[in-house]
This record gives structure tokens, C-alpha cells and sequence, in this order.
């Protein structure tokens, strides 16, 4: 059934709101305009004329889009090369979606997007949709097909699994950039001992390569071996350079509202990594290298001017 131009407005009106909600379920930016994408050839084909709240029927479509997506996606991380993270984006990018209230900037953090992993998908869905976009639990309850109790018990138990793995505390973008510009001086030293200062005791550094570029499955634990990777890391190589194709510019930027570094070669993000801090140091560093999650941050970093890089390794 061919859309109207008007049912084409309302969905594209609807669009940025849907994104934003598929990225928080799904982690990836690329899913989540597949899984909107799929909304949209279901409101084609649907009789728009029949639907009362087009909002809530577009809402419940794109979810349980997600959740299937989500089901399967757990199976195939099962096989994926190295540790999974989620596709990080930086400030600016639309997917983020709402950031007015700290719900709301929590729940699309890095540090929450990967407990938001541990969750079911029935559990990750009634987060998202209630702790980030203030849906009632009756409209929860409709989307995913349980009663209003159950949504609200699925809401309390996902926030005591999330709440149980946060260590994070909110800090403005200025103390975050003086974070990490404390924090490259230290990792360019060549010593470990001021890396040693900023990180907490349990410190924790992980990457995801996808299989596709060099990262270690298994997490670095404790402040001292964080360290001496990161000494690792930042000392400048021929071979480091001949690998990425030049020399990383590293800049500090924000993604999905954690201070982050950004290393870039000839405009071409080449690695995020999002530092999550409390008041106690550096608690983990996720780096994401996996050049199939770079390209929309490529692609949105080179749409802006960004100064001058802090370090060339």
C-alpha cells in the first residue's frame, strides 16, 4: 500500500526519536537504521489510516524489531573475534537521542551501554523505553506484550543489574577534557607511574578489533598492568604507523557523554576510546577499533573542524 506524503512526514518526524531508541537497545548505530529502516517498509505496507496512535504502533514495531535482532545478535557474539563493544558515537550525532535529564544521559553512556549487555532483551527494553524516553508502564506493557506488573518488575530488576556494575559519576565536559589531557600526558611520558595515579586500583582496559584490527580478548585488570599497556600503546612505531596507514592524530573528544580519545589518520577515526571516571581515578578504558563501528563517528568527525591534535604518535 503506497504512503501519502503526509504518513511519509509523520514517519520521518518519528524517525530520530526511533533511532535513538534502536541504538540504546541494540548498541550499534548500524542496526538501529536497519531496524528503523524495516519500521518504515512496515508502516508502508500497514493501513496508516487504521491507526490510532501512530507513535505508540511505530514504537512497538521498531522494539520488537530489536528484540529479535537482539536474540539472534546474542548467538552470533558467541563467534565474535575478541570482546564485543558497542559502536560508540560522538558528541553531536541525533542517535544519542534525549540528554535532559541523567536518566537519560546514562542510559546512552558507554559505561551503561555495556552492562546494558548483560541484560535479557525483555529486561534491556523496558530500560530503555522507561528510563530514557519516560514511557508508562501500560504503554511498555502493550509494546511487549505483559502485563503492567511485569513491566514494572522487569524495570526493577534491570536497574538492580545496572546499578550493581556502575561506577560512574557525572562530570562536565570541561573537567572531562582536563581529565584526558591529564591523562595523554601520562600515557606519552614513556612511565608508568603517573598512569599508575590517574587509574583506580581495579582499573580495567578492553578492546574490541572485531578480528579485524590487533585487540587483546582478555581485559588488562589492576592499575599497574593498565599502565604498562597504555605506556605500550602511546609509544610512537614505524610499524604502529606502516599498520594504520600514517600517523594517529590523537584529539579529545566526548562519546555517547564520557571523555573520550580520538585517534584519527588523514580524517579516518581510526580508534575511540571512552574513559569512564569517578571521583576516584580512572575505573576503565574501552577502546573501539573495530573499523565497521568507526564509520559513522568517521564520517561525522569529518563534517567538522576540530583543532589541532593534542599528540601525533
Amino acid at each position: 500500500m503506497a504512503l501519502i506524503t503526509s504518513d511519509v512526514d509523520r514517519f520521518q518526524a518519528a524517525r530520530p526519536r526511533l533511532e535513538a531508541i534502536a541504538y540504546r537497545l541494540l548498541g550499534s548505530a548500524s542496526e538501529a537504521e536497519d531496524a528503523v529502516q524495516e519500521t518504515f517498509l512496515r508502516w508502508q505496507a500497514a493501513d496508516a489510516e487504521r491507526i490510532e496512535v501512530p507513535e505508540a504502533w511505530l514504537t512497538k514495531v521498531l522494539t520488537n524489531l530489536c528484540l529479535n535482532q537482539l536474540t539472534s545478535a546474542r548467538a552470533r557474539r558467541e563467534t565474535y573475534v575478541g570482546r564485543w563493544l558497542p559502536e560508540p558515537l560522538l558528541v553531536g550525532d541525533p542517535m544519542l537521542g534525549p540528554a535532559d535529564t541523567v536518566e537519560q544521559r546514562e542510559s546512552v553512556s558507554y559505561a551503561v551501554l555495556v552492562l546494558l549487555e548483560r541484560l535479557s532483551p525483555n529486561e534491556r527494553a523496558v530500560y530503555v523505553l522507561r528510563e530514557a524516553f519516560d514511557y508508562p508502564h501500560r504503554e511498555i506493557a502493550d509494546m511487549l506484550d505483559i502485563t503492567e506488573a511485569a513491566s514494572q518488575q522487569i524495570l526493577h530488576r534491570a536497574k538492580k543489574h545496572v546499578a550493581d556494575g556502575k561506577a560512574r559519576t557525572e562530570i562536565d565536559e570541561a573537567a572531562a577534557r582536563r581529565i584526558v589531557e591529564e591523562f595523554l600526558i601520562a600515557a606519552t611520558s614513556g612511565r608508568t607511574e603517573p598512569l599508575v595515579r590517574l587509574l583506580t586500583q581495579d582499573a580495567v582496559a578492553v578492546g574490541d578489533g572485531g578480528g579485524k584490527v590487533p585487540a587483546r580478548a582478555k581485559a588488562f585488570e589492576g592499575a599497574l598492568a593498565v599502565a604498562k599497556f597504555l605506556r605500550g600503546l602511546f609509544k610512537p612505531s614505524d610499524a604502529k604507523r606502516a599498520y594504520v596507514g600514517g600517523a594517529p592524530e590523537i584529539h579529545v573528544a566526548t562519546a555517547n557523554g564520557e571523555p573520550a580519545i580520538v585517534a584519527v589518520v588523514d580524517g579516518r577515526v581510526v580508534g575511540i576510546t571512552c574513559l569512564e571516571v569517578t571521583e576516584q581515578g580512572i575505573v576503565a578504558l574501552r577502546s573501539q577499533v573495530n573499523p565497521d563501528k568507526l564509520v559513522r563517528a568517521s564520517e561525522q568527525w569529518a563534517a567538522a573542524d576540530h583543532g589541532s591534535p593534542l599528540y601525533v604518535l
